[in-house]
This record gives C-alpha cells, structure tokens and sequence, in this order.
C-alpha cells in the first residue's frame, strides 16, 4: 500500500494548487467538498472532485476543470496515478445521496477494471462495486459455496450491480437473471458479460419491486436459487412477498451490511403465511460475517436460508 498511500496523498493535494478554498458545511463557504478515490488492482485510479460554484461563471469553471485536468496528467499531480478524473457540481446536499448527481469527465478514461476470482470487471463511477477486492472474493466465494448450484440452476441475482456475483457463478449453472436500478451498473453488467464471454446471462434495469414479480411468476417451472443483497435499507416488501410466492424457490442467500435495518426481510421470509404472506416460509439456516470493512464497526452478513 505505500506507493498506493504516497499517491492517493498527492491526489488529496490537487486542491491546494487552485485558489478555492474547502467548502464549510456550518458557513456554506468555500468550494471544495469531497474527493472519492478509487483503485483497482491494475493500478488504475478513478478521481472524483465535487465542486461547491457558488457565484464562480461558467468561464472560471472552465478554467478550473481544465487547470484541474493539467495538474493530474501532466502537472504534480501525476504522481497520484489517476487514470480517470470527474468533476461534479455540489451545491448545498439535500440528500445523503450523490448518485443523481451529474458526472463531468475530465480527463483519463471514462471508468476502471477491476480483477475478481479470474474475471475482469468494468466499473464506472456511479456503478456499485465493493470496496475491498480481497474480502469480496471471500465473501463470494463462500456465496459459491452455499449455494449448492449445479448444471440445471438459475440464480436471481437481486441488487447485482455490475454483475459481480452472478457472473462469478455463471459457468457453473444454466442461467443468471441479474435486477438493478443503476442503469450505468447495468451497461457495466453487458460489458462484463461479454469480456468475460458469458452469455448465459442477462440484465435488467428497473426497481426490484416492479421486475422481481414478473420475473420469478415466469421462472416458475426453473430450479431457481436467488441471491439477495441490497442497500443498507433493505428490500422492499413487495420483493420478498414474490419471492415468499415462488415454491421453486428453495434456497436464497441474503448479503446485508446492516442486518439490523434488514430484519423486517428476515422476518417476512420465515413468518408463518397469512392473508398477505403466501407460499412456504424460510429458515435461517446458518450465518456468517465478511470483514469488507477493516477498522470499522461495519462487516457484510451472509444468512442462508432454506426452505
């Protein structure tokens, strides 16, 4: 990590060279706001610079985007690696969120690959990746593992991303399904598949709560295996009810970074059926935690649940 530390600490200096100060959230003064840094384990960096304009023209921005550019590719900032630099412009967040936010490429490449238990991954910014490549061969590999998939299996890959688990299964079974919201996640999906030369899989863009009905109602006659794992929040009712509906649907794994926000899911899977809870309930049948996060209060849970 030293080389990776020196240059992500040059990268985090880019600011110092333009005349615009750190954006204080208590004043709304200043400028600068954040900037995400992401590697790969090609040595690729993506830059994300958000921007405060304040009263700045749409010349000075210019001016900006462009001395900004000059520094990462040909200035001191070059020594930070950074094949990929954005520019966004923040003003007061309203949200938690960044992901509607405008993305403006400003030089280097328009996204990063990342390498995963043999297989290459385009990731572009808004695209959902995890963070920690080693701890997520892990974690998938014990997904592998519990999912007892063979030949004649088709597994729903709910909040794929960029397809990273179900492609990493792909070969051994007959058909993966992948739902997401993020469109660029899913162009980054395709892409994957077809670097990889995958093509027994396919991609949807939408919310799981309008497509995972459909989709399990005409998989019925498959032997389906799903995989769950959402945002922090979880996944709405509507989700897990099909899935509840879906009797061929015998075995799901569920990937949560905060199980406590999930366990409404948890519980609507294994509670007994109801006028509003259709079809066989679930068990928990063992648990696991992943350390994605080192030198956090944070981890990814793996829950097994058979039925």
């Amino acid at each position: 990590m030293g080389g990776r530390s020196h240059g992500l600490t040059a990268a985090r200096g880019s600011h110092r060279s333009t005349p615009y100060s750190a954006y204080n959230p208590e004043t709304y003064s200043g400028h600068w706001k954040q900037l995400t840094v992401r590697t790969s384990r090609r040595g690729q960096a993506m830059a994300i610079a958000y921007f405060h304009p304040q009263k700045l023209s749409p010349e000075e921005l210019a001016g900006l985007k462009a001395s900004l550019a000059q520094h990462f590719t040909a200035g001191p900032g070059k020594a930070s690696g950074v094949t990929c630099l954005y520019f966004v412009e923040e003003g007061q967040r309203k949200t938690p969120s960044q992901e509607g936010l405008p993305l403006e490429h400003v030089a280097g490449d328009r996204c990063i690959h990342e390498d995963l238990l043999g297989l290459t991954f385009q990731i572009s910014p808004h695209a959902f990746f995890q963070v920690n490549s080693p701890a997520a061969e892990v974690l998938y590999t014990v997904i592998q593992d519990w999912a007892q998939l063979d030949s004649g299996s088709t597994v729903l890959d709910v909040c794929c991303g960029t397809g990273t688990i179900g492609l990493a299964l792909a070969r051994k079974v007959k058909r993966v399904i992948g739902i997401e919201l993020c469109q660029e996640a899913v162009e980054d999906a395709h892409v994957n598949a077809r670097n990889n030369e995958l093509s027994n899989v396919e991609f949807h863009c939408g919310r799981a709560e309008d497509l995972v009905p459909t989709v399990v109602s005409r998989l019925a006659s498959q032997q389906l295996v799903a995989i769950l794992d959402p945002p922090r929040a979880g996944l709405h009712s509507k989700v897990i009810l099909a899935i509840r509906r879906a009797e061929n649907l015998k075995r799901l794994l569920y990937v949560s970074c905060n199980p406590r926000a999930a366990m409404g899911n948890f519980v609507d899977l294994c509670r007994g059926p109801s006028n509003r809870v259709k079809g066989t309930p679930f068990r928990p049948i063992k648990a696991v935690a992943v350390d994605l996060f080192p030198q956090t209060p944070h981890c990814e849970m793996l829950i097994l649940f058979e039925r």
